[in-house]
């Protein structure tokens, strides 16, 4: 049963493409794992960083390591976990897949307080959260509250709510209680109202993980909510459930449009944001990324033409306004430096072109002088001769 637990931890894929960092997290975590099944005593740092087993401290009950020692998860001191409360024994802890509920304040090493998040859900195993927090917790019973010292390598993607100006990878202590972990729910199952419910939850945690500036977390949770949207039959939707469904996958394109936006990824960002306007033609939030995807992009009479559509749909909003006005003043300045430029380094061909006509000119107008003068010649000797 143990050797069957262990594998469900493992070898479950996470969603996307396993990084290097994530490879190096995933090996260590199955030394970690493999040595808390294969025996009742604690593993401890010992002197170096890596894990040992302290035979003087065998328990009969489930491991935990001592108040007053650190668990090296990575065996490098990049990761490391000390028990501040105990909560429930190794048969409490949550498996990869499974949602799990935390309390988490997150400071920086000199104790700064950079964000601080109440009864916040993720999945586990699903790169839903930094690599630092994903790992620990599956090594935490049931209540247990601890503190996570990471490196900013496992930290990657984190820059904090209440500090959003801190460095993406700098080093953090984490600390963490343990509330409440659950099944994933069978999608098959669940009827489409309790679907888009789901997706509505999965949206919302999106929308915390944005206002963290997390964004790769939050597309991670704005893809879930619509491949739970995805899963939903129009034939099984009432009519108010077919436009709560519509409404959830804008919303959630509009999210992943943003956050792409902030990661600028442009081509992925204008991606969403038209897929979003395929579903809903007027939706001033589609346009709105659209038209700010294009300007960036320099497809200014674009851009200008997406944003005025939006402005015609809402004439008050002061956001597009504001963008529209700025994007405007961008596109000025672009063609004027267009045009300096054009006129400090013409191009070889308007050289040639220039050259070359100015050359043709000169011909005609000797040829058509030379044939003024020799009518004219011949006009005078024929009057002579008269």
């Amino acid at each position: 049963n143990g050797s069957t637990k262990l594998d469900q931890r493992l070898l479950v894929a996470p969603v996307a493409p396993v990084s290097h960092v994530w490879t190096l997290l995933i090996i260590r975590f199955l030394v970690v794992q493999v040595v808390y099944q294969s025996s009742d005593s604690a593993p401890v740092v010992k002197s170096g960083n890596k894990i040992d087993m302290d035979h003087s401290m065998r328990i009969e009950t489930d491991p935990q390591p001592p108040a007053d020692e650190w668990l090296d998860i990575m065996g490098n001191g990049s990761l490391m976990k000390k028990v501040l409360q105990p909560g429930g024994g190794r048969d409490s802890w949550p498996e990869l897949g499974q949602t799990v509920k935390i309390n988490l304040k997150t400071r920086l090493l000199d104790g700064t307080l950079v964000e601080e998040l109440s009864e916040f859900w993720f999945t586990l195993g699903h790169r839903e959260v930094i690599p630092a927090l994903d790992a620990a917790v599956q090594l935490m019973g049931m209540g247990e509250n601890a503190v996570i010292k990471t490196d900013g390598k496992y930290a990657n993607g984190f820059r904090g709510n209440l500090y959003p100006e801190i460095p993406s990878k700098a080093d953090l202590s984490l600390e963490v209680q343990l509330l409440e972990a659950t099944d994933a729910p069978d999608l098959k199952l669940l009827s489409p109202t309790e679907k888009i419910a789901l997706a509505t939850c999965k949206k919302e945690q999106g929308n915390v993980l944005y206002r963290c500036r997390a964004y790769n977390y939050a597309i991670f949770k704005y893809s879930t909510a619509m491949e739970i949207t995805e899963s939903i039959s129009k034939d099984d939707l009432r009519s108010e459930e077919e436009n709560k469904l519509m409404e959830m996958k804008v919303k959630c394109l509009n999210n992943m449009a943003a956050s792409m936006l902030k990661l600028e990824d442009y081509d992925a960002a204008l991606t969403c944001s038209s897929e979003a306007l395929m579903y809903q033609p007027k939706n001033v939030k589609a346009l709105f990324h659209k038209g700010k995807v294009l300007a960036l992009q320099d497809k200014y009479s674009e851009a200008i033409q997406t944003l005025r559509k939006a402005l015609e749909l809402e004439p008050r909003n002061k956001m597009v306004h504001d963008e529209l006005s700025t994007m405007m003043k961008k596109h000025r300045e672009h063609e004027a430096a267009m045009d300096e430029k054009m006129l400090e380094n013409p191009s070889s061909t308007h050289k040639h072109q220039a050259k070359s006509a100015w050359g043709w000119s000169w011909k005609w107008l000797l040829g058509a002088t030379a044939v003024a003068i020799g009518g004219i010649a011949l006009s005078v000797a024929i009057y002579a001769r008269k």
